[in-house]
């Protein structure tokens, strides 16, 4: 495992004896986990379906003067950066983070739709972190006390003055409680929630006159950017939503041995700030420092992956935002921090997305279709141009499907698929977007980790692992019947057809020549091939089946395997011998005639 014999334990029995002790503390690693604005976001709400709402002028204090002079500051920064002239990748970013959190977020959405922006633009966009500069600690102090109603030193012994990291939306210190518990303190900024809320109005009227004037798609998903980035800006600026993230993260962990993430204290946090745990240990972004205090970096690696798969495709509570800074080791044990930004599936979206990715990983298009058609609510919704949609899979899973993880680029497949669906008209819910996120994030993170593994592959092991044999008896049985469903739909639609045609004949409007040249003998040839049709049919039946029971465990058994299932084997053998050698004498009698 690691070099030093220990290893990240597995199950919550082993935690004791398996857990690494000589973890050496990175002092200041906090820091790095604290410093990007996008990680303070509760919830990603994504592109598709997302519901318009208003900005209310009285709940944020907005002014049309007020408005009046952010347009200003607009007006002056884009110039500073000559945008009339256009923009590259580099200046585009840098204007972004002038012009402070709001547009610094619209640039993290938008470094994920290659639909609006072209690829140069969308990976310097995903370098944006908002970072800023520190508000004075008098600032945070008096914040403190307005939050909770008395003096601080009533709550806390002692506040390092310094902050431990410093952005846009909020600033975290490191403190200790006059109870003795040492904690890290997050404090927003005062007044940022009515400047963010007058930028997002500012957005929407925007958005709403340049629709009237170049009606594209392009136009379209800008307004629906807005939109996702009013209902985030609504629950990220409630720290109280952070704090109830941590405390339902705590229960997944309970599970597992070698996950935790720090504990909130409930009674101090407030809609402005959070009061957590102080988490000291080595970020996954100084992978020497692990391996020097002993670590696997390989074990780390498929033991955050297959975490993460379960976070998403089984509990469906996952940690949205699990970038280097978010991740630490600490006494052996995976610890996410900052649990500000979050996602949650329902179990229909799990089981779509989880078909689809191991579809991906078996290069399996026609499933990866019919994963990705559930998303329109009914399979009976497939367009006329289905062919099309698997040709289009096929070229998604050829790109994407058998590469190593140091060329797999996660957020150009999910860029691919949403592109695909948006051509075939398949509504794809919002909550994709943020697996598609969190997934890029996390391949970011591994590189140095898994460096020639597929990460799909690792979620597929997993997809496979977590199915018992009775699911998967289930899903055969599902199959078979949605198969049997759909040869008795073609069946019924078949008689309807004969109907049709016979009361045309009957009534005269239907003529049919019929002509047989030579002897009997084509007409006995089709027989004998209907009915070696439907034996092998029955064949094939009993074998289906026989497995079906065999998988199931029915008892009786004989020789490991259940008599019903036995018998079922035996009879399928003897039908297809009785086949083979039936074939084999009339080919002999045919020869000689």
């Amino acid at each position: 495992m690691t070099s030093q014999g220990h290893r990240v334990p597995t199950n919550p029995t082993d935690a004791s004896q398996d857990r690494m002790q000589n973890a050496a503390a990175v002092p200041g690693s906090y820091r790095a986990s604290t410093v990007d604005d996008d990680m303070l976001r509760t919830q990603t709400i994504g592109l598709f379906g997302s519901k318009t709402q208003q900005t209310n002028p009285d709940t944020y204090h907005l002014t049309a003067l007020g408005k009046m002079r952010r347009l200003w500051q607009i007006a002056r920064i884009a110039t500073r950066f000559d945008v009339v002239r256009g923009l590259t990748p580099v200046t585009m970013r840098l204007m972004l983070e002038a012009l402070g959190p709001t547009f610094v977020k619209v640039g993290q959405i938008l470094s994920m739709r290659s639909e609006i922006l072209p690829d140069a633009f969308c990976k310097e966009l995903s370098k944006l972190r908002a970072n800023a500069d520190p508000m004075p600690y008098q600032t945070v102090v008096n914040t403190l006390a307005q939050e909770y109603g008395r003096p601080v030193e009533e709550v806390f012994s002692r506040i390092d003055p310094t902050p431990l990291g410093s952005a846009s939306l909020a600033q975290v210190h490191r403190a200790k409680l006059v109870s003795g518990e040492d904690v890290a303190i997050k404090v927003q900024r005062p007044g940022v929630r009515e400047i963010m809320a007058q930028d997002i109005d500012i957005m929407r009227s925007f958005a709403k006159v340049a629709t009237r004037f170049a009606r594209s798609a392009q136009i379209l998903d800008l307004k629906g950017v807005v939109e996702e980035l009013w209902e985030t800006f609504q629950t990220e600026t409630d720290f109280m939503m952070e704090a109830r993230n941590l405390e339902d993260f705590r229960d997944f962990c309970k599970d597992y041995a070698y996950i935790d993430c720090p504990r909130p204290y409930m009674g101090l946090c407030t809609q402005h700030v959070v009061v957590m745990d102080y988490v000291d240990g080595i970020s996954v972004s100084h992978p020497k420092e692990l391996v020097k205090a002993g670590y696997d970096l390989e074990e780390i690696g498929m033991k955050l992956v297959d975490n993460y798969a379960t976070q998403v495709l089984d509990v469906g509570f996952f940690h949205a935002d699990p970038h280097p800074g978010n991740i630490l080791i600490d006494g052996g044990r995976i610890v996410f921090i900052d649990l500000g930004m979050t996602g949650r599936l329902d179990s229909s979206t799990r089981s779509a997305l989880r078909d689809m990715l191991y579809a991906v990983a078996r290069q399996d298009s026609p499933s990866l279709a019919n994963a990705l058609l559930r998303f329109a609510g009914s399979d009976q919704q497939r367009a006329d141009d289905y062919s099309s949609l698997l040709g289009d899979l096929d070229a998604v899973i050829e790109r994407f499907g058998t590469i190593a993880l140091a060329e797999l680029n996660i957020g150009e497949f999910f860029n691919a698929l949403m592109q695909l669906a948006r051509r075939h008209a398949v509504e794809v819910p919002s909550t994709v977007t943020t697996v598609a996120r969190g997934l890029v994030t996390l391949e970011g993170t591994l590189d140095e980790f898994l460096p020639s593994t597929n990460m799909i592959a690792i979620i597929s092991q997993h997809i496979l692992a977590s199915k018992s044999t009775g699911e998967r008896v289930k899903e055969e049985t599902s199959a078979l019947l949605n198969q049997g469903n759909l040869a008795l739909h073609g069946l019924l639609a078949a008689l309807g057809e004969t109907k049709t045609a016979t009361k045309m004949l009957t009534r005269g409007q239907t003529k049919i020549n019929i002509e047989l040249v030579g002897s009997e003998q084509p007409l006995q040839q089709l027989s004998d091939m209907v009915n070696r049709i439907t034996m092998a049919l029955i064949v094939v039946g009993l074998y289906v089946g026989s497995s079906i029971v065999y998988f199931a465990g029915i008892k009786p058994v004989i020789f490991g395997i259940p008599v019903i299932g036995l018998m079922g084997y035996v009879v399928a053998f003897i039908l297809s011998v009785w086949i083979v050698f039936d074939i084999m004498r009339k080919n002999r009698a045919v020869k000689r005639h």
